[in-house]
């Protein structure tokens, strides 16, 4: 029993940290769509562009909750699939505070974390640009209003009634549809990182261990499958393993770039296509893949 509320603690303080986030990036989306301004949509609609770049610098911050941000953003179009790459491929989820923690040199986590950047930023400007050549980059405009419709948080009948009673129903509107929003993708997270904190836990970092050791080609396609779990335990682990010395360069990077917070949890709740959503988690899975086998053949050291 204390095993259990032991993990549901965690996931309880993990998930409580992204609802802050969470809040502040659905109140933006819903500000846009609300808003009587076409010069802010059509802000947002060009700022595409550049979005990878950005991307992969906010990722690298010590903050899992900028690729569950991100995930929402693109689910409603707000910024495209490529950002999203970028943020998840340079999300440094937990491996800072370990890093800190153990007390290891700070060039040492400077160049991991550059290393993310730069796959994350690439990557990201890559996508975007053969989307664009091959014409699959979408319509250009933000679909915020259908992601409330299938959210079903009635945002659109609050925003009619805006017309017949003034701005402050309007403002209303926005935060109560935002916070409709936030609960409802916070409970899922909270259930599905309990259940996979639940699985990390009983299988233990041990036995990870020994499953990653002394194969580094079955090691780099393990981590990056471990990176994938959406729960700090699993870059918690993929970091620790590698500063005993378990894990080589390639390895672990795989498992990091992998390891991209919940951002791809939210993105499988917030987004309605489930095969764009199988493509996005398979691609960034292959992305960390490849990055790590070419480290370990290159023999970078980190």
């Amino acid at each position: 029993m204390d095993f259990v509320l032991h993990v549901l603690e965690h996931s309880v303080l993990d998930t409580l940290e992204l609802v802050p986030l969470l809040f502040a990036t659905y109140l933006a989306m819903e500000a846009i769509e609300h808003s009587a301004s076409a010069h802010v949509r059509t802000a947002v609609e060009r700022s595409g562009k550049a979005g990878p770049v950005v991307g992969a610098l906010l990722g690298a911050l010590p903050q899992c909750g900028f690729s569950a941000m991100a995930a929402t953003l693109y689910a409603g179009r707000v910024v495209t699939v490529g950002t999203l790459v970028a943020v998840v491929l340079s999300t440094s989820d937990e491996m800072v505070p370990v890093f800190l923690a153990h007390q290891e040199p700070l060039g040492r986590l400077a160049a991991i974390m550059g290393v993310k950047v730069a796959i994350g930023l690439v990557v990201g400007l890559v996508v975007d640009a053969l989307l664009r050549a091959w014409h699959r980059a979408g319509d250009g405009h933000v679909h915020i209003r259908e992601l409330c419709e299938r959210e079903h948080c009635h945002c659109d009948d609050d925003h009619d009634h805006d017309h017949d009673h003034g701005h402050s129903h309007g403002r209303w509107a926005i935060v109560r549809s935002a916070l409709v929003h936030t609960v409802q993708v916070t409970l899922f997270i909270l259930a599905v990182t309990f259940v996979f904190g639940l699985v990390i836990e009983y299988v233990g970092q041990d036995a990870l261990g020994a499953l990653l050791a002394n194969h580094p080609v079955r090691a780099t396609f393990v981590a990056a499958l471990v990176g994938l779990i959406p729960n700090c335990g699993a870059s918690v682990a993929i970091t620790e393993l590698y500063l005993d010395g378990v894990l080589a360069t390639g390895p672990m990077l795989a498992g990091l770039l992998a390891s991209g917070g919940v951002g791809l949890l939210v993105l499988w709740r917030t987004n309605a296509d489930a095969r764009q959503n199988a493509l996005v988690t398979v691609f960034v899975y292959l992305v960390a893949v490849a990055a790590g086998l070419l480290a370990s053949a290159s023999g970078i050291l980190l």
